[in-house]
């Protein structure tokens, strides 16, 4: 039997507790009956919870490795780089809930596809196709964001959140992205580059919070919050 508990530091976060004595992050399902990769859905007291994989999402992954700045509540804009085919979107859509709006960036044509199909039943994701490298191309977007969120393998990782945040991330706003070693070069050292790109963001004016290994969930990975210019 796999139980489900709150977690009283992050809204929206719940922990369900597995028959093997592990645990995975959770979140309440904003369309009950749905799901998005054909995750676990659990069922208690008439609520419906998605359990969150953390060898799919980096963010799932980050919160199991001990994630502090967790800015994810209800009603508040999220600009999603490198949303894929919805996997991690699909659960900060249940977390910001309708009255929030998620902006998925995604590039890639077919993987686009299969993200337009998550977005039709979950009306809080707005699908765009354009490239996270070049933010003068979706400057429609209509709002400031409180949360910026990048998961693109691409060499820069840090130099493309500075530039799509100086355009749409609010000031005090909350920035997260995955940093992967081997998108940016792969002799380097890992810890070299993970500093490297650390400082990037110090430089740009952002605050770093929390530097996580995602090991063993996903190899030379670092997983960085911080916060964007003055609070």
């Amino acid at each position: 039997m796999i139980n489900i508990s709150e977690d009283n530091r992050r809204p929206g976060v719940f922990w369900a507790h597995l028959e093997s004595g592990a645990k995975r992050p959770a979140t309440k399902n904003l369309i009950p009956g749905t799901t998005v990769y054909n995750e676990q859905i659990i069922s208690k007291k008439s609520q419906e919870y998605r359990i969150w994989d953390p060898y799919r999402s980096k963010l799932s992954a980050a919160l199991l490795r001990g994630l502090e700045a967790f800015a994810f509540t209800p009603k508040l804009s999220v600009l999603y780089l490198g949303a894929s085919s919805g996997t991690t979107a699909s659960h900060v859509s249940d977390l910001i809930g309708s009255g929030g709006r998620v902006y998925c960036i995604e590039f890639a044509p077919r993987v686009m596809r299969d993200l337009v199909q998550v977005c039709a039943t979950r009306k809080n994701m707005i699908p765009i196709l354009a490239d996270a490298r070049y933010p003068e191309s979706y400057v429609l977007i209509p709002e400031l964001v409180d949360i910026l969120y990048q998961d693109v393998a691409q060499p820069n990782q840090a130099k493309i959140l500075v530039q799509n945040a100086k355009r749409f991330l609010k000031p005090g706003g909350t920035a997260y992205v995955s940093v992967k070693a081997r998108s940016i070069d792969v002799a380097a050292k890992p810890s070299r580059i993970f500093d490297r790109e650390e400082k990037t963001l110090k430089k740009s004016g952002f605050t770093v919070v929390d530097r996580i290994s995602l090991d063993p969930f996903s190899a030379d990975h670092i997983f960085l919050s911080a916060i964007f210019g003055e609070r």
